[in-house]
Order: C-alpha cells, then sequence, then structure tokens
C-alpha cells in the first residue's frame, strides 16, 4: 500500500509544481489555443500542452515506484513478476508514442492518417504483445469465451472507443481530468482489493498527477490538457478496464464479488462511453461524418441548459459516482441484463439533468 500512496504523492507534486512554469513557456512560444471557432467555449488563450505535464508525473512516479523484485508484491498468482514487468515495459512504449503524436498534434497538428497509424501501432503492441485483451464475455448475451480473431478485434475497438471517448468529452473546463481522476480512483481500489498491486500503482499514479492538473484545468482554466493528454488518459483507461474484465475476482470482498466485471468496467467509464455513443449516433443520422466536431456532447446540452462549466463538471462527476455505487450495490444479477440496465440507466441520467432544465427555461 505504501507505494500506491506514494506514487499517488509522487505525481501529484510533479504537476502541481511543475504545471506553472509549463504556463508560461507555452504563453511566452504561444503554444495556445484561440477562441476563434465557433464551438469553442473559452474566450482567451489558453495553453494546450498540459498533457506533458501529465505524462511527465505519471511516468516519473510510475517508474520510480513500480514493485521490484525483492518486495513481497505479487501475492497473487494471477500478477507473477515476469507479467508486471511485461506489461511495465509495454506500457511505457505504447504511452511514448501516442504521447509523441499527441505533442506534435496539439503545437503543429498531425494528419488524421498518422493518427491513425499511432492508435494501430499502439493497439498492436498492447493487445498482441502485452496481450492485454477481452478473453470472454462472462455471460453477456449468452457469450462466455471468445475466439483469438474476435478477441483482439474487441481489444482493439475497446481501446480506440475509449481512447476517442476522452478526447470528445474534453470540451468543459476540468471534464476529462475529473472523470480520469475518478475512474482510476475506482479502478485503484478495485484492483487494490484484488490483490493487484502494480496495476493499482498504474491507476494511482494517473490518479495523482490528473488530480494535480485539476488544479489548473479547472473553471476558469489556465491550462489544456490538449490530445497529448486525452490519449495519454484514454490508453490507460483502456488497459486498466480490460485487465479488470479479465481480472481474477476471488480476493475480492463479498460484496462486489458478484458484480460482472464487464459491466463494471463500462460504468467507471460510463460518461465518455455514452457520450460518444450519443454523438457519433447523432452525426450518422444527420449525415455527417462521425468525426466532425460539433456541439452535440452531453457537456454542450447542460451548458446550453443553463448550467457554467464548473456546476456542468460537478454534475458529471456526481452523476458518474452514483452510477458506480448503483451498480456496486445492485447490479448483483445476470451479466446481460446488468449490462442492458446498466446501458439504460446511464443513457437517461446523464441526459435528464439537461433535459429537464431546457424544458423548464422553456416555460
Amino acid at each position: 500500500m505504501d507505494i500506491v500512496i506514494l506514487g499517488f504523492i509522487t505525481a501529484f507534486f510533479i504537476v502541481l509544481l511543475a504545471t506553472p512554469s509549463l504556463i508560461k513557456v507555452a504563453k511566452l512560444k504561444r503554444l495556445v489555443d484561440e477562441p476563434s471557432e465557433e464551438r469553442k467555449l473559452h474566450i482567451s488563450s489558453i495553453p494546450t500542452i498540459g498533457g506533458i505535464i501529465i505524462f511527465a508525473g505519471f511516468i516519473f512516479a510510475y517508474s520510480l515506484w513500480f514493485p521490484s523484485e525483492d518486495r513481497n508484491y505479487f501475492y497473487d498468482p494471477y500478477n507473477d513478476l515476469l507479467s508486471a514487468f511485461d506489461q511495465f515495459k509495454y506500457m511505457i512504449a505504447s504511452l511514448l508514442i501516442l504521447f509523441f503524436i499527441g505533442v506534435k498534434d496539439d503545437i503543429i497538428g498531425t494528419a488524421p492518417l498518422y493518427k491513425l497509424m499511432g492508435h494501430m501501432l499502439v493497439a498492436f503492441i498492447l493487445v498482441l504483445m502485452a496481450d492485454v485483451r477481452i478473453e470472454s464475455m462472462h455471460g453477456i448475451f449468452g457469450y462466455d469465451i471468445l475466439p483469438d480473431w474476435v478477441s483482439i478485434l474487441l481489444s482493439v475497438f475497446t481501446y480506440i472507443v475509449i481512447v476517442n471517448g476522452f478526447n470528445l468529452i474534453d470540451g468543459v473546463d476540468g471534464l476529462a481530468a475529473g472523470v480520469g481522476f475518478i475512474a482510476c480512483s475506482f479502478f485503484a481500489v478495485w484492483f487494490y482489493m484484488g490483490g493487484d498491486i502494480p496495476l493499482t500503482l498504474l491507476a494511482s499514479c494517473m490518479a495523482g498527477a490528473l488530480f494535480g492538473f485539476l488544479i489548473f484545468n479547472f473553471h476558469p482554466a489556465r491550462i489544456f490538457m490538449g490530445d497529448s493528454g486525452s490519449m495519454l488518459i484514454g490508453a490507460v483507461m483502456s488497459v486498466l478496464a480490460i485487465r479488470m474484465i479479465e481480472h481474477d475476482t476471488s480476493l475480492l470482498p463479498e460484496l462486489i464479488r458478484g458484480i460482472p466485471t464487464p459491466v463494471l468496467a463500462m460504468t467507471i467509464l460510463s460518461y465518455p462511453l455514452v457520450d460518444t455513443l450519443r454523438v457519433f449516433l447523432l452525426r450518422a443520422i444527420n449525415g455527417n461524418s462521425p468525426f466532425t466536431a460539433d456541439k452535440n456532447h452531453i457537456h454542450h446540452r447542460l451548458l446550453a441548459s443553463g448550467l457554467n462549466h464548473s456546476k456542468t463538471a460537478f454534475l458529471v462527476y456526481s452523476l458518474n459516482i452514483l452510477l458506480v455505487i448503483f451498480n456496486s450495490l445492485f447490479l448483483k444479477m445476470a451479466p446481460t441484463w446488468a449490462f442492458l440496465l446498466m446501458l439504460l440507466l446511464a443513457a437517461v441520467l446523464y441526459q435528464l439533468p439537461g433535459f429537464i432544465r431546457t424544458r423548464s427555461s422553456g416555460k
């Protein structure tokens, strides 16, 4: 437990202490986002390279406190030393690729084809080399063990959806960082109770980095995370989610052992998943490309209903936490029904406040 806390504290203070200097450098070099487009919600020039400091704090803390061979952190056979080190080296390699792609995109832009190639390379490393794969549906829709080719395709799809999900929700001050912090906190607690210290550390270090960044990113934001930050968060979340789905649950407390792991992972990441599904469907219905930027996100609807940035972010945080708690207490049922109920609750709950406020203001 000590390295988990130390990892969080280390990442937090690196981001907290280094971000002011990064903001000054970014403004000096004009590495900022101008409020030049209609869909932009800020009214002044804001640095866009916050992902650099999130990456630095996270990677430094994760590398510094990664469990060593001579300490008894591997009491669960599921997490032997060899697999933990494999996870470490492949994670670092993958995040370095995403970091450089994201920084380039934040500063001078990156062609969509090159970004796609980078994502496919990262997916190849994580899914085929690190074996971060969804191997079973755990009874959802009657499916259990998946054929290898289905497992690979589903895992790559999961990675792409989660990474893009965090990129898409980074539209309100503090939203993506806050949702990421909450998700990492839940993942860290779950993996710790499940006896997996390396993955607990992974989640804890990211939580620390995001908590430090939130101080500067919450409304009014002094810095944005940019693509370098959102892609980094999404990649880490995809690994944590897939590992949770396939994790041994025998060490978990009985209170949460019966929750289908795919449903719990989706609940923890419910906001980016629901928002991504919603905007892609709306764009398809309107005949637009799924990747065309617009103001149809749930957080845009909440802002349009009269909420400010801070209230919008806090509302999404609260709904996310509420869904996870509800899942933990009440969704110990057949996996298919738990999955469908979670999807319905998330879809309704995230859109209901904006709908109610819009109807009320229209009367």
